[in-house]
């Protein structure tokens, strides 16, 4: 059996910048990760695995994200 528990959240002015701005890296992220397996795909590659995915996301954030 699944228990779970609604709450509702009041977070103050920066409290909701801070859950906006992690909300669009998660979408950015998701979307940049799912193009780039698509994108592997595509050209007759295989799944990339995680850990593969995590080494490249560190990479690109050294060199182009800020």
């Amino acid at each position: 059996m699944i228990l779970s528990k609604k709450i509702r959240l009041k977070p103050d002015k920066t409290q909701e910048s801070l859950l906006c701005k992690s909300t669009g890296t998660a979408r950015f992220i998701y979307n940049w990760t799912l193009g780039r397996q698509k994108e592997n795909y595509e050209n007759g590659g295989k799944f990339i695995s995680d850990n593969d995915l995590r080494k490249e996301i560190t990479q690109l954030k050294k060199t182009e994200l800020s």
